[in-house]
Order: C-alpha cells, then structure tokens, then sequence
C-alpha cells in the first residue's frame, strides 16, 4: 500500500513538468483583432514564417476577430484559457483608448504583455488637387475655414494624433471617422476630403505614384520610404505619433510557458527573414522588451486620458 502511495505522488509531482515538456501541446491561435489582409494581419503572419524556425513542429493558426476598433479582439485575447496556446497581436492608441473610454471588458492587467514587433509613423496627405503643399498652407487653410480631415475611427492612433495637432497649432479640424484605411485612401484620392490622416505604410505608394501628397510625417526623424518628406517638427510644429503592433498573452499563464513565448519573440525581432519581411512591407522595427512595452502603453494611456476629459467620445 505504501508503495502504490508513493508511487501515485511521484505520478502527481510529475505530472505538471511533463505537462511543460510537451507545450505546445496543440496548435497557438494568434488572435489579430482587425481584418484579414491588413497590415495587423501581415504583421502576425511574418512572425509565424520566422517562429517556425526556432519551435521545430509547432503550429501557429491566425484567428482574426475584427469589430469595434479591435475592442473585441482585444476582449478575446483577455478571456482567452490562460494555457499558452492563445496569445495576440496589440496595436495602439486603440488598446487604451477602449479602457480610457469605458467600453472594454479589460485592463492592461488583463494582458502579459511579450513585448512590441514594429511600429508605423503617422503622416499627413492631401490629394494631388489640393493648394496645400506643406503645413504652413495647412493651418492657414484651417484657420480660414475648418477641414475635413479623415481619421480611422474615434480613439485611434489618427484621432489622437489629430488632436495632438489641433493643441500644438490652434486650430480645429471637422474630422471624419472611417472604417479604415481603405477608406481613406478613396476619400484622398478622389478629392472628397481636405487631408487625411494615416500610417506611412497605408499612403506611401500613392505619394510616390504621384496620385496623393504626403506633407509632413509625425515622427522624430524622416522616413529612407519617404526622405523627401519632411517632419512635422521640421516644420515648426512638434508633433509626434505612431502605431505600435506588439504581442500579449491573457493574464495567468505558468511562468516558464510565460518565459518560452518572451524568448520566441526576441528571437523573431532578431530574425533576418523578419527583419526582410517587415521592409518589404514597410514597417518600421521597433523592438521592445515587455516590461518596455509595458511602461509605453501606461504612459499612452495616460496621455490619451488626457484628450477625453477634454473631448469625450
């Protein structure tokens, strides 16, 4: 009797380390809260080709679940069983602009977060028709009579950066919220808008194609995709904005399934065929650890908390 006894504890102390040898033990379903074949998609589908190489035999399956600004996709990624196999694709501002509005059923401490992949600069465009041809022409258009300026969505990295643009120059926009990307780009290229603002990798093309007018970028540095544009701030007006896309995993996981899936995205971040991928796609990399990642997102919510006790949406 003794014998079976202690034979059944051996057995149960086991069981969990045998339980870790084998993870993943099934398929990992990245959960990417927008449609298919946007740039959130393809960002999840490169880091797939490269974590590949590094987990021989496991498998990774995109699961997109679009609505609502990502809201929920990013609910599903919260409420997700907390094995490991679950983990998912972030993007700001729209993660914190959900909790400082109210509408998520999360927190950022729903979420470990693994840490950011890239990140795409904000830019300002107006069609190939318009008189405005940098931001000087642009807040004088504004002051004389208030534009209509594209922005995906209420909350997002476009809205945000619209009203970061209002303070810094003292004006104010009719901003026209879209469904996306898409979007935008037919309102731009069809002259039905005054200015949109967007991601780098969403107007790049049409600028080179001649077909739009990008007039200034909102990051600190010119973009080697666009060097002939200029920076906001090289134009007297400071303003600073960018789309990050990083990986987080629903709160609770073992901590050593936890330390497997950091390590795999660093490894990925470091990947050359990643590395391809992304300026292939035009993204910009911006690799950060979780506990950077971390303390980014905080201080955007933060900032962005800032915007809606002025101006709730």
């Amino acid at each position: 009797m003794k014998k079976l006894l202690a034979l059944l504890m051996a057995l149960v102390f086991a069981f969990p380390m045998y339980a870790m040898a084998e993870y993943p033990s099934k398929p990992i379903t990245i959960v990417v809260p927008s449609k298919a074949g946007g740039s959130t998609d393809t960002t999840a589908r490169i880091f797939i080709n490269a974590a590949k190489k590094y987990w021989n035999g496991a498998n990774f399956v995109v699961q997109n679940i679009p609505g609502s600004g990502g809201q929920k996709g990013f609910e599903a990624i919260a409420r997700a069983k907390n094995d490991g196999h679950t983990i998912g694709l972030i993007f700001t501002t729209q993660i914190v602009s959900h909790v400082v509005s109210k509408r998520a059923r999360y927190t950022l401490d729903s979420f470990h977060v693994m840490g950011n992949c890239v990140d795409d600069p904000l830019l300002i465009a107006v069609p190939k028709e318009s008189p405005i041809t940098d931001l000087a022409g642009f807040i004088k258009a504004a002051k004389e009579n208030p534009l209509t300026v594209a922005v995906n969505g209420i909350g997002s990295d476009d809205f945000i950066a619209a009203k970061k643009f209002e303070k810094k120059a003292g004006v104010e926009f009719n901003l026209l919220p879209t469904k996306g990307s898409t979007e935008q780009k037919a309102l731009i290229l069809g002259n039905h808008a005054d200015a949109s603002i967007m991601n780098l990798s969403q107007m790049q093309a049409q600028h080179k194609a001649g077909t739009a007018r990008v007039i200034a970028l909102l990051n600190k540095e010119r973009s080697q995709v666009l060097p002939d544009v200029k920076t906001a701030a090289e134009q007297g007006y400071d303003v600073n904005m960018t789309a990050t896309r990083g990986f987080v995993a629903p709160a609770g996981i073992d901590k050593d399934i936890l330390a497997k899936l950091d390590d795999l995205l660093v490894k990925v971040n470091n990947d050359p065929d990643f590395i391809a991928d992304c300026k292939k796609n035009v993204y910009s990399r911006l690799p950060m650890s979780g506990a950077d990642y971390r303390t980014y997102l905080e201080g955007l919510q933060v900032e962005t908390q800032s915007f809606y006790d002025k101006n709730p949406w």
